[in-house]
């Protein structure tokens, strides 16, 4: 009898057809207003599901049309196919400028994290104002990282999903590189010391090594 009870049980929690779940997965997606991670779309759909196979294909289903479902960090979102970006021109609301202090800061944390306030002084070679730092915090594009395990454990800032998401970024891995930046006129010709590594020119490999080496010096 206990054997019949668990066999009814398990059939009660039988999982929808794939393509019942990538349904799902549109209508969640496309209800969010943020990227949603595979562990909250599982936690949503019924017992079963598996939402990263759903994921493949409703990925498929939207190659060529004018919206894409994308990955942003660890998590998925349904955006507007990049050539048709210039169809939304008179919807954007720009609300604020960042201050060149801004823009530095934020672009040696995204080529340099995991990296202190001191690291970040160090490479602008002026101070970096508290007023700064938490604008940044404020528009969510930087969060505070892991402890270095250096004397004071200083804190680390990295960047965030939402910063990610605004630049259309998968990951910091791509961000463009120097030669990228110059062409687009988005850097002069001589950027201050250190300010972003040559990124996309061969050293990505090597920052790899040197991001794995580094993990001891941080705290879990």
């Amino acid at each position: 009898m206990p054997e019949v009870d668990v066999k009814k049980e398990e059939s009660l929690f039988e999982a929808p057809p794939i393509a019942e779940q990538e349904r799902m997965v549109e209508a969640i997606l496309f209800a969010s207003a943020e990227p949603v991670t595979t562990k909250e779309l599982s936690a949503r759909m019924p017992h079963g599901s598996d939402p990263a196979e759903a994921l493949v294909y409703l990925r498929k289903r939207y190659a060529g049309r004018g919206v894409h479902v994308v990955k942003v960090g660890d998590a998925w979102a349904m955006r507007t196919a990049p050539d048709l970006g210039f169809l939304m021109s008179r919807e954007t609301v720009e609300t604020r400028k960042l201050s060149r202090a801004a823009i530095e800061t934020l672009a040696i944390i995204a080529y340099h994290q995991p990296v202190t306030r001191a690291e970040i002084e160090e490479i602008r070679g002026v101070s970096v104002s508290r007023g700064t730092v938490d604008q940044l915090l404020e528009m969510e594009w930087i969060r505070f990282g892991r402890r270095k395990m250096t004397p004071g454990r200083p804190v680390t800032f990295v960047v965030t999903q939402e910063f990610l998401d605004h630049f259309g970024l998968e990951s910091a891995r791509d961000l463009p590189g120097l030669k990228e930046l110059r062409a687009a006129g988005l850097l002069e010709n001589r950027p201050p010391p250190g300010l972003m590594p040559q990124m996309g020119e061969g050293d990505e490999d090597s920052a790899e090594e040197t991001a794995e080496g580094q993990n001891e010096l941080f705290e879990d």
